[in-house]
């Protein structure tokens, strides 16, 4: 069978980093599996790797929606299942690179996902509910649902409630007749064991970049876009002051990437390394692809 290469990890593990030392040693090329990178201009906000740090390196499924719009996972299959197609053509290794496990998952054919459309009437009902009220909901509705999903994440706890009205609960993890079943997806995994150090650092050079890039955006889709926009949009509208919008923020991205590793585990598919493990996971990728 075919191999794709999966790089996973929570947010700050050095999966960016990695990926292009693979793909320089194992002739690969890397599609981003990451719900926000794919916008166009969030570049700070998202970790969004550079022109520098790819050395050269096609990186595909970047920069390639306005943020305006919404991209959703039945998108992102679509779209990375051409790029895997190219890569092989091209005859060069895929290596699918992020920490949206969803993503990765819908990609690998590992989960349904469920074709309900959209229901406008119950969306602009929930709309005008805080997330806290819409997170509840969601628990006492499909309480496994609940545990893994971004309770900041008003479009996100909207659509699952939206599912859950008209298929009693989310799908879960199941075979999926995806175009890429028929490849053997190999998975990485990387888990620092100074995970809280790398985030607080990795914040604190981003914050200036985080602020300007929320300016361009609406105070809805500032809320919609994640951590970073939400409390910098909070920030600039003087609801936090600076050190309080630093410390939510920090505190916010630990509890998102506990929330990564627990969708993560579900995989026992994964070979956890830590990111200073270089040789041990090129021996692993080397015996891996055979």
């Amino acid at each position: 069978m075919k191999k794709v290469l999966v790089i996973l990890g929570p947010t700050a593990s050095g999966k960016s980093d990695l990926a292009v030392k693979l793909a320089k040693k194992f002739k690969g090329e890397i599609i981003s599996a990451d719900s926000r990178q794919v916008y166009k201009g969030l570049n700070i906000g998202t970790g969004k790797i550079t022109k520098r740090e790819m050395r050269g390196i096609p990186h595909y499924l970047l920069d390639v929606v306005d943020p305006k719009k919404q991209f959703s996972a039945s998108d992102f299959v679509k779209e990375a299942n051409k790029a895997v197609t190219m890569i092989y053509h091209s005859d060069r290794l895929p290596i699918v690179v992020g920490g949206t496990g969803f993503y990765i998952d819908a990609l690998a054919g590992k989960v349904v996902l469920p074709e309900v459309p959209i229901n406008k009437k119950l969306r602009a009902r929930l709309a005008k509910k805080s997330n806290e009220k819409l997170f509840k909901l969601l628990r006492k509705k499909d309480p496994r649902r609940a545990r893994t999903i971004d309770l900041h994440n008003k479009v996100r706890l909207i659509r699952a409630l939206e599912i859950v009205e008209a298929l009693g609960k989310v799908p879960k993890i199941q075979a999926n007749s995806s175009k890429l079943t028929a490849y053997s997806f190999k998975y990485i995994g990387l888990k620092p064991d100074d995970l809280d150090k790398r985030i607080h650092k990795r914040l604190f050079k981003r914050i200036d970049g985080i602020i300007r890039e929320t300016k361009k955006l609406s105070k809805k889709r500032a809320y919609e876009l994640g951590l970073e926009y939400r409390f910098a949009s909070l920030y600039l509208q003087k609801k936090l002051n600076k050190k309080e919008f630093i410390e939510k923020l920090n505190t916010g991205i630990r509890q998102y990437a506990k929330r990564q590793m627990t969708w993560f585990k579900r995989n026992k598919k994964i070979k956890w390394f830590k990111p200073e493990d270089h040789k041990m996971i090129e021996k692993y990728v080397r015996d891996v692809l055979g």
